[in-house]
């Protein structure tokens, strides 16, 4: 997979919110309630990432994940980044809206 160019990386940037450049990689911290909802996010990463064989680098702190994508076998950001992130976001979106069903419930 190619990678991708300076300008490719800043557009695909400007559509991710949150991510930003960090080296040759993009990088996002996310914030849930607890740590149980920081773990249920990223075991909501698994399958996704399994299936695409292709791997976020994975902090937890409490209950903030930190996640960094990029292609190490290309040395930098190809398309499965951009798809690694967008996945990301919409789990995280997932995660924090059953988060609230439960709180409201």
């Amino acid at each position: 997979m190619a990678l991708l160019t300076k300008q490719e990386i800043d557009e695909q940037l400007k559509a991710l919110d949150g991510w930003t450049l960090d080296g040759n990689a993009i990088r996002r911290q996310f914030t849930f309630a607890g740590f149980p909802e920081a773990v249920a996010f990223v075991t909501r990463l698994v399958p996704d990432a399994e299936r695409a064989d292709h791997h976020p680098d994975v902090t937890i702190n409490y209950r903030r994940v930190t996640l960094s994508w990029s292609t190490h076998d290309e040395g930098g950001l190809t398309a499965k980044d951009i798809a690694g992130a967008q996945m990301s976001d919409g789990h995280a979106r997932e995660q924090m809206s059953d988060t609230r069903a439960r709180e409201q419930a």
